[in-house]
C-alpha cells in the first residue's frame, strides 16, 4: 500500500509541475505522461492516455479561467477555432487506434527545432500584441492549421500547447501572454475531443485522474499567476526553455525507437 501510495504522491508532483508549465508555455505532457507510463507499467497505453487527458484538461481550464479574468480573450476568434480543433482531435484520438502515432515522433523534433531557431532569431516576435485583421484566404489558412494542431494533439500530442502559441504569435500577431491565453482555450477543446474518445471507450482510469487533475489545476493556477504578475518576456523565455526541452525529449525518443527497431 505504501509503494502504491508513494507511486501516486509521485505521479501528482509531475502532474502539478506539468500543469504549471503547460499553463505557461504549453508542453507540460513533456512531464506528466512520461510520469503516467513509468508509474502505470500495467496499464494499456491507451488508459494511460485517457487519464492523462483528463488531469490535463482540468488544468488546461483552471489555467483559462485565470487568465480570462486578467486578459481579453478574443472570442469570436477563438470560439470557431476551438470548435474546429475539437472536431480535428476527435478524429485524431479515433486515427490513433487505427494507425501507429510512431510516424510523427521523427518529425516532431525537426518542426520544434526549426521554431526555436526562428524564434532566437526573431528577438522582437511575441514581445508586442497587434492582432492582425486578415483576409479570407488567410483566414482559411489559419483554420486549417489549427485542424491540423488539434489532429495532431488528438493522434499524438507532444508540444500542441506551444505549436498553437506559435501560431497565434506569428499568424495571428499575438504576444506571449496572450498567445498563452488563447492557446488554453483551444487546448481545452483538443483535450476535451480526446477525453471524449477514451472515456467512451472506457479508457480512462477516473479516480486516479481524479487525483491528478487535482494537481495539475494547483500547478496551472500557478503558472497562469506567474504569467500573468511577469508579463510576455518571461513567458517568452519560459517558452524557448520548453521548447528546447521538448527538442532533446523527443529527439531522443525518436532515435531510441529507431535504433531498437
Amino acid at each position: 500500500m505504501g509503494l502504491i501510495d508513494t507511486t501516486t504522491a509521485l505521479m501528482a508532483a509531475a502532474a502539478f509541475v506539468a500543469g504549471m508549465i503547460d499553463s505557461i508555455a504549453g508542453g507540460g505532457g513533456l512531464i506528466q505522461l512520461p510520469a503516467l507510463f513509468a508509474g502505470l507499467p500495467n496499464l494499456a497505453p491507451a488508459t494511460v492516455l485517457g487519464t492523462n487527458k483528463f488531469a490535463s484538461l482540468m488544468g488546461t481550464l483552471s489555467s483559462l479561467a485565470r487568465y480570462s479574468r486578467a486578459v481579453v480573450l478574443p472570442w469570436r476568434l477563438l470560439m470557431p477555432l476551438a470548435t474546429l480543433a475539437f472536431g480535428a482531435s476527435f478524429l485524431g484520438s479515433f486515427t490513433m487506434t487505427l494507425v501507429s502515432p510512431n510516424i510523427f515522433r521523427p518529425m516532431v523534433p525537426v518542426i520544434l527545432l526549426v521554431l526555436l531557431v526562428y524564434i532566437s532569431l526573431r528577438k522582437d516576435l511575441g514581445r508586442q500584441h497587434a492582432p492582425r485583421t486578415l483576409s479570407t484566404p488567410a483566414v482559411a489558412t489559419g483554420l486549417m492549421l489549427v485542424m491540423l494542431i488539434g489532429f495532431y494533439d488528438g493522434f499524438f500530442g507532444p508540444g500542441a500547447g506551444s505549436f498553437l502559441m506559435i501560431l497565434f504569435i506569428r499568424y495571428y500577431g499575438f504576444d506571449f501572454l496572450n498567445a498563452a491565453a488563447s492557446a488554453r482555450l483551444v487546448n481545452a477543446a483538443t483535450n476535451a475531443a480526446s477525453l471524449c474518445w477514451f472515456g467512451t471507450h472506457s479508457e480512462v482510469v477516473w479516480a486516479l485522474g481524479g487525483t491528478l487533475a487535482v494537481a495539475n489545476v494547483a500547478g496551472s493556477q500557478l503558472g497562469a499567476r506567474l504569467a500573468l504578475r511577469r508579463g510576455s518576456g518571461f513567458v517568452r523565455h519560459i517558452f524557448m526553455a520548453i521548447v528546447s526541452a521538448l527538442i532533446l525529449k523527443t529527439g531522443w525518443d525518436a532515435w531510441l525507437r529507431l535504433h531498437q527497431g
